[in-house]
């Protein structure tokens, strides 16, 4: 699944919703940035101006390590970043055409509520039903924006709810689904 969510930038979606709670920030103050080299990881711009970076090889063994070791740092037997040898680091902001499912994201996220919840339900179900081959890899948005556009978005009141507008979200999407075959 993650790597369908990597493919769509669903992925990044969720981050940026992530992000929003973690930092209290803005989806305006969240930029996602397509950085083909895959050597920085993460950004934060500070009010001063300043950025700070998290840099490193592309390997999953060094998250992997950090999540296993902290709050100390384990050897994860990846190798230096040698930057010299990179010498260029690129970056180009994604095209929402492109990546519908990285704008839906931003989308729930500006409209609140209840819609980070039905994003996420809805992905899930239509992640699922490409990967057992029942849709195309571009109706994965489409399922997700059909079930976003179709429900009602209300404040969110408790986690009981959440996990009622979960179920609801994952069986509309599921409705969509034997509607589309």
């Amino acid at each position: 699944k993650i790597s369908v969510d990597s493919a769509t930038m669903m992925n990044k979606g969720l981050e940026v919703i992530e992000a929003h709670w973690l930092f209290n920030a803005t989806a305006e103050q969240i930029d996602v940035v397509v950085h083909p080299q895959s050597v920085i990881h993460s950004m934060v711009e500070y009010n001063d101006g300043s950025v700070l970076a998290q840099l490193g090889n592309p390997d999953m063994r060094t998250p992997i390590a950090y999540g296993l070791g902290y709050p100390e740092r384990l050897e994860s037997g990846v190798s230096s970043l040698d930057l010299l040898k990179i010498a260029r680091l690129d970056f180009v902001a994604p095209d929402m055409q492109r990546f519908p499912c990285l704008r839906l994201a931003y989308e729930a996220l500006k409209t609140g509520g209840t819609a980070p919840t039905i994003l996420n339900a809805a992905n899930e179900i239509a992640v699922e039903a490409f990967l057992a081959e029942r849709i195309g890899f571009m109706e994965i948005a489409q399922i997700i924006e059909t079930v976003l556009s179709a429900s009602e978005i209300v404040a969110v009141e408790s986690i009981a709810q959440l996990v009622d507008i979960d179920s609801a979200a994952r069986a509309h999407a599921r409705k969509c689904l034997l509607q589309h075959v």
